[in-house]
């Protein structure tokens, strides 16, 4: 008997989670009723939830960041909703229906594992990740996806198209060969974005195209030294809060209008936040 067909009996976990998704399913079913339902809800279509899908899934990563599992479980919910919604929508048309949606990616993960629901050997860590991508460069060519680039989402947030393409890009050879590079890279075009803001008069297309470039050479120069860009700018973006509003306590602290104050204030209570969250890492 192979892996791929061995079967667990049910659990009363098993049932709970079943009773569960059935009735997210038959709330969506009502809320979708083109008579009795919600307004909003029975209005939406794929694209009109699509925004929200992304957003739920950012949200998902917050909690993960935070550390925060109570928040982890509701995000995961929300987004669990959002799959829900879209499937619910394709039934409706006569497209599929979430049963397909579960068959698809149950039958993807099998494929993708043939080392555990098959018959080949457990390959080493460091050889999964080039079968992993074999597997999934077939699937592309069934699709008829031939070009490198092929199938990678228009509709993924920027920075993370162009981890993708880069990293697509990467597997032919296309890349640079050591991070020192990249870093050059970067200079060179944060020296052409500093000569196009010095024109006059000022281009705002060059400029946005060269600020273009530098972010998609910081997203190479992540990608190279193994840092998600998403994580670290979500990282960043939080650091940042927290000093400015150590800033803001501060200025209020010591009865000030942060309105009023000076950039050379501000930067000296900037430094101050720093030093403080230096302590307590």
């Amino acid at each position: 008997m192979s892996r791929s067909s061995r079967t667990e009996a049910p659990t009363a976990a098993s049932d709970e989670t079943q009773r569960q998704l059935d009735r997210i399913i038959g709330i969506m079913r009502q809320l979708r009723d083109p008579e009795t339902g919600c307004p909003w809800d029975v209005e939406q279509d794929f694209a009109s939830i699509a925004p929200y899908t992304i957003e739920e899934a950012y949200e998902v990563a917050d909690a993960v960041q935070r550390g925060d599992a109570d928040d982890i479980r509701d995000e995961l919910g929300d987004l669990l909703l959002q799959v829900v919604f879209q499937a619910r929508i394709a039934e409706e048309a006569g497209l599929f229906s979430l049963a397909d949606v579960a068959r698809s990616i149950s039958d993807k993960m099998v494929d993708r594992h043939p080392h555990v629901f098959g018959d080949d050997g457990r390959p080493q860590l460091a050889d999964q990740s080039g079968r992993w991508e074999a597997i999934k460069a077939e699937e592309r060519a069934r699709k008829g996806h031939t070009g490198i680039l092929d199938d990678v989402a228009a509709g993924l947030p920027p920075m993370l198209r162009a981890l993708k393409l880069q990293k697509r890009a990467a597997r032919v050879g296309f890349d640079w060969i050591n991070i020192d590079d990249i870093i050059a890279k970067l200079h060179e075009e944060t020296a052409e974005l500093r000569a196009e803001t010095t024109r006059d008069p000022v281009d705002q297309a060059r400029i946005e195209d060269e600020v273009g470039d530098v972010l998609f050479v910081a997203v190479n120069l992540a990608r190279r030294a193994g840092v998600d860009p998403e994580t670290a700018l979500m990282g960043c973006n939080s650091k940042f809060e927290s000093r400015f509003r150590y800033i803001e306590k501060q200025a209020e602290k010591y009865g000030k209008n942060i309105n009023d104050m000076s950039l050379d204030d501000m930067e000296a209570l900037w430094q101050d936040a720093k030093t403080e969250s230096h302590k307590t890492e």
